[in-house]
């Protein structure tokens, strides 16, 4: 007590360290996010804490706005990840000395030489994705450096070794996955000439489509992300030549209908940790939005990829699709029977019109796109085998049941409905099953 009296202001404590900011943390765990992924609801969690929560916990709720969640798919969000590398680069150099930063980009140039001359390059690109990865730390940023070095011209020359040697060389394909994950990291535009220039030659096109159909999950991932900043860009994929598109389009279906994104509970890297089922679904779904964006920049595109197969791989996958990759679907078969190519190879499949049919009941999304694929089919490609097969799966009896939806006004989806039954009705009254009620 004396002590305390003779002592009124005790020492201070240690200085607190610097405050984290909040968006770092995990609502779940509290702690700091190394992997953040966002969910449906815009919110964003550490992935494991997520996918434990969902899949583990078998949670349908958002842990934090408790809304109710019916599409489980988990976007990466790379802003915050990039965000939380530098705020912890920063942290840790705060305590070192200040140029140590500046060391490791000054090592930028000696790991691009060391890739150009060594045989062994694996090791230095899996250094340079990570400084890739805090490129916001130092003042002139890894983007700059590179582009001093000639760093983009080393990285898509490893891209294009792979389509560029005739034998098959695990090592250079590991080196260009590798590669594709450096150049991931960067932001470009058309504004970018040179990195877009190199980037939108056939070859590396290819270079990525063969890592979709061969690579890793990890490799599948960069190549997605790469093509997927092409079509943002404007890239136009008609500078591909017939061949070159599909086999392009070949292995982004290949991907598509991989059993690992229907079935694999979980796979293996090369670096034995485990990806979750729910990591191949948003490979999945990034490759359906991927098509999405090719098939909608031209009808050309299209043509291709109903060569390659577009039409049954899409129809497959339809019946174990949740509603949001349901939608995605139908809406690529929608961009795909815009075509009378398309339209000819949904009448061929023995079950095109009756799974568009039963994934219309999905939701009011998928019921808008599946009546406007029935109205192509019944107004471009009438034959009575369709007519017939429309009869038999009940569409005609969707088509009625949306005329008799009071709700709908005179909605689009309803003035489709309306006008097929204009066109056919006369030949379905004829059929025994036909409603009675609408009969007249």
């Amino acid at each position: 007590m004396e002590e305390i009296h003779q002592n009124p202001h005790p020492p201070p404590w240690p200085p607190p360290p610097a405050a984290v900011p909040p968006y770092f943390r995990c609502p779940i765990s509290m702690e700091v996010m190394q992997d953040p992924v966002t969910i449906s609801t815009g919110v964003t969690f550490e992935r494991a804490n997520i996918e434990r929560w969902f899949f583990t916990y078998n949670k349908r709720t958002c842990p934090a706005t408790m809304q109710t969640i019916l599409n489980f798919d988990i976007t990466p969000n790379y802003t915050l990840k990039r965000l939380i590398l530098s705020w912890n680069m920063k942290e840790s150099c705060s305590s070192s000395s200040s140029s140590s930063s500046l060391v490791e980009y000054d090592d930028v140039g000696a790991l691009l030489k060391n890739v150009e001359s060594s045989p062994f390059k694996v090791s230095s690109l899996r250094k340079l994705r990570l400084l890739a990865a805090v490129d916001d730390v130092a003042a002139n940023g890894v983007k700059s450096v590179f582009s001093r070095a000639n760093g983009f011209e080393v990285l898509v020359g490893i891209v294009n070794q792979v389509v560029a040697s005739e034998s098959f060389d695990f090592a250079n394909f590991e080196a260009c996955q590798e590669a594709l994950g450096v150049l991931s990291h960067f932001s470009f535009s058309k504004r970018d000439e040179k990195l877009f220039e190199m980037l939108s030659k056939p070859e590396s096109i290819k270079s990525m489509a063969v890592v979709l159909q061969r690579g890793s999950i990890e490799g599948r991932f960069y190549a997605m992300e790469m093509l997927q900043k092409m079509c943002q860009n404007g890239y136009d994929w008609n500078l591909l030549t017939r061949y070159q598109a599909i086999d392009l389009f070949k292995s982004i279906f290949e991907l598509a209908s991989d059993e690992m994104n229907k079935q694999a509970s979980t796979l293996m890297l090369r670096d034995f940790s485990t990806i979750p089922k729910c990591r191949c679904e948003t490979l999945f779904s990034s490759t359906l939005k991927l098509l999405i964006e090719i098939m909608e920049s031209s009808k050309k595109s299209r043509l291709r990829s109903i060569e390659a197969g577009a039409v049954c791989i899409m129809i497959d996958l339809l019946p174990d699709l949740n509603r949001s990759k349901c939608e995605r679907t139908l809406h690529i078969l929608k961009l795909l029977s815009e075509c009378a190519e398309g339209r000819s190879a949904i009448a061929e499949h023995a079950m095109g019109i009756a799974i568009v049919t039963k994934k219309m009941s999905a939701s009011n999304a998928a019921t808008k796109i599946g009546v406007k694929i029935l109205w192509l089919m019944c107004n471009y490609h009438p034959g009575e085998r369709v007519l017939e097969e429309m009869m038999g799966c009940g569409a005609v009896k969707k088509l009625l049941g949306i005329l008799n939806n009071n709700g709908d006004g005179r909605s689009s989806t309803k003035e489709k409905a309306r006008k097929i039954m204009n066109i056919h009705g006369s030949f379905w009254r004829r059929f025994p099953c036909f409603p009675y009620e609408f009969r007249d």
